[in-house]
């Protein structure tokens, strides 16, 4: 009987002992937590096109993986070393191959990265945010923008999209495609440009591209919401009038060396966009306006103002009458030379 329990209890052992080196190397290839670069996670980034070699060695110089031959290993005999996805990732503390590998394939520890769009941002600025933010292409952003192919696929009418582009702060993953930033910047412009928008539009005459063109003017013209309809109001008066609008931003936008004060000589910078030249609306939008200028060129303030200028605190004075104008210039370079002797007296 010992002898029969003496052989049972070595067969237990030479079972027992594979068995448990297996699931040791197992839980070595697969569940064993890898370290962290600090405390929170370790973020990493996976670049466009990267291959698994090129992630591993992301997660390798980065501290996330305690062993890049076990991740390989696992990788392999899961699949997972041809799933690999694009993102800036953040694994928690302990994260083990498996899981890690199993996010890599999905994305889902991604992170989402905030890009805030000024308003009255133009499309070059907007690109080379993305650019920053995301580490996408600028160029290629707005050279698609220039496209009439891709203008043609959004339904637009109008030689680039400039004034498309809606100013909002937008999420995205790391290296997002750029045709998808385009896209959810201009899907979100159309989802903004209701029907009764189009339809006050369309009571005003106007088409689309000149109701962001007469926007983009007013975004430029202020960044103060109480401003901008009564702002809109003087410039359709001014159309009204037949007189020329005569918007400073519009000289600003095909200046080469713009935007900076101007000087009279600028006024007459040969552009069709320039207003102090031509009569009516420039061509197209010279920025991307807001939804509050956007707004505000569809509903102006309804009054008989035909001029305006600064008032040195950051709001405009509105005049009806070119001599009420000439004085309230008056007042404002007043105040911008006190306010330029008092900054030189506080230098000095």
């Amino acid at each position: 009987m010992k002898e029969f329990f003496e052989v049972h209890r070595r067969l237990v052992i030479f079972a027992g002992v594979p068995f448990v080196f297996v699931l040791a190397v197992c839980t070595w290839l697969f569940w064993w937590p890898n370290p962290s670069a600090g405390p929170d996670g370790t973020t990493v980034s996976i670049p466009r096109g990267a291959s698994f070699s090129v992630a591993l060695d992301s997660l390798d110089a980065a501290g996330a993986i305690s062993s890049r031959f076990t991740l390989k290993v696992a990788a392999r005999i899961f699949g997972y070393d041809r799933m690999v996805r694009v993102g800036r990732y953040h694994f928690p503390p302990g994260m083990s191959n498996l899981a890690m590998l199993e996010d890599l394939a999905s994305g889902s520890s991604r992170v989402l990265i905030a890009v805030p769009i000024p308003e009255g941002w133009r499309m070059e600025y907007i690109a080379k945010r993305f650019e920053r933010f995301l580490s996408v292409d600028s160029a290629k952003i707005v050279s698609m923008c220039r496209d009439s192919g891709v203008i043609r696929g959004f339904g637009i009418d109008a030689p680039t999209l400039e004034g498309y582009l809606l100013p909002d702060t937008y999420e995205f993953y790391w290296q997002t495609d750029e045709d998808q930033i385009i896209r959810t910047m201009v899907n979100a412009f159309k989802a903004f440009y209701v029907d009764s928008l189009v339809r006050r539009q369309q009571e005003l005459r106007l088409t689309l591209n000149e109701t962001l063109a007469l926007a983009a003017i007013v975004e430029g013209e202020s960044s103060l919401d109480a401003e901008r309809s009564t702002i809109a109001g003087v410039y359709w008066n001014r159309l009204k009038k037949r007189m020329r609008l005569e918007a400073d931003p519009t000289v600003q936008y095909v200046l080469p060396d713009g935007p900076r004060r101007l000087l009279y000589e600028d006024l007459r910078f040969l552009s069709p966009y320039n207003t102090y030249l031509h009569y009516g609306l420039p061509p197209g939008p010279i920025s991307n306006p807001g939804r509050g200028s956007i707004l505000a060129a569809l509903y102006p303030e309804d009054h008989t103002y035909l001029f305006f200028v600064a008032t040195g605190a950051g709001g405009h004075r509105f005049s009806r009458t070119y001599a009420e104008h000439l004085q309230a210039v008056r007042t404002f370079r007043r105040v911008r030379r006190q306010m330029q002797m008092q900054a030189a007296n506080q230098t000095s």
